[in-house]
């Protein structure tokens, strides 16, 4: 009996402009797939840079040479995400006789025909049989890594009080403001939990600024409080696997949906601001049991982890073997 010749893995690029709520989902995905991948971080010269990516005229030689290079030969499979990953995206599909198997995270506005399949998150109101629909955002969290975290940051955390709470703040983006006045309250609010015998572990991420962040440790550190300093390695793996409880602000679709998968009750604070398409992935959280607003108490619940980014690459290896067949 003449035993078959293993598959040959695909190659695969995983496209990114850079941002890390970017990189953080197109790694998570090419990661769970387990196939072998180059990572692409796009840069892109002006004045391409500052309108839409439908607008240019070659995708191509919109890029700064200061990126990586986007060129033959091509992959099997490229997953994309970001606004301005879309034409190139595109443009390399068509380099390549139509070979490549182009994944889009996100919406790709005018290229939604185009791609074999988005990765879209519910809330985005897309339709459509190349359509792969998730709860939030796909991300790099994975079992193994919370364990991982925990194990390497158990010594440092071990003298805060419990129960613990873990608390992500984020910070301004197109929709959201972190005012001194929300800022005020939450900083208020975490003082009262801290004063109420609870364990602190405070990280904050380049959109919370300097000076909130000084305002958080001057109120918060005297009582206890875990603020990251941002030097050395970050803990934010280990604070979500040895937390109890999540506080996150409401700005950022990837850190609520990462706090989620730990499968520790989530509760959101809201910044000033929001819109539309942020108020239905909030209540699709708030309906499937997974988070509640943060008003300064603490609840505790069960509910079962989404698991998005492992249901997105089951998709994508199905879709990807059915078009070789």
């Amino acid at each position: 009996m003449v035993e078959e010749a293993p598959a040959k893995q695909p190659t695969v690029w995983a496209v990114h402009d850079g941002k890390i709520g970017m990189a953080s989902q197109v790694l998570g995905l090419v990661e769970a797939l387990g196939w072998p991948y180059s990572e692409k971080v796009l840069k892109v010269r002006a004045p391409w840079r500052y309108v839409s990516s439908q607008l240019w005229l070659n995708p191509f030689s919109a890029l700064d040479p200061a990126g990586d290079r986007f060129e033959s030969p091509w992959p099997d499979l490229l997953i994309s995400c970001g606004n301005m990953t879309v034409a190139p995206a595109l443009a390399a599909k068509r380099a390549s006789g139509g070979r490549i198997f182009w994944v889009q995270i996100q919406d790709p506005r005018f290229a939604r025909r185009r791609a074999d399949l988005v990765v879209a998150p519910s809330h985005d109101p897309l339709k459509g049989a190349n359509v792969f629909r998730t709860l939030g955002a796909v991300h790099r969290v994975t079992p193994e890594k919370l364990a991982e975290g925990a194990r390497h940051f158990a010594a440092q955390f071990e003298k805060l009080p419990r129960p613990l709470a873990a608390v992500l703040i984020g910070g301004d983006n197109r929709v959201y403001r972190l005012t001194r006045a929300r800022l005020d309250v939450l900083t208020g609010q975490l003082a009262g939990l801290a004063q109420r015998g609870f364990g602190l572990a405070i990280t904050a991420s380049r959109r919370t600024g300097a000076a909130a962040t000084a305002q958080l440790r001057a109120r918060l550190e005297p009582l206890g409080a875990y603020i990251w300093d941002g030097k050395g390695e970050n803990p934010y793996f280990g604070l979500l696997a040895l937390a109890d409880v999540i506080i996150v602000t409401s700005d950022s679709v990837s850190m609520v949906s990462e706090a989620a998968f730990s499968g520790k009750p989530v509760h959101v604070f809201e910044l000033e601001g929001g819109s539309a398409k942020f108020a239905r992935f909030h209540q699709a959280l708030r309906d499937a049991g997974i988070s509640r607003p943060f008003r300064g108490a603490i609840e505790r619940w069960v509910y079962t982890p989404p698991d998005d980014t492992a249901l997105a690459a089951a998709e994508i290896r199905r879709r990807y073997a059915a078009r070789k067949k």
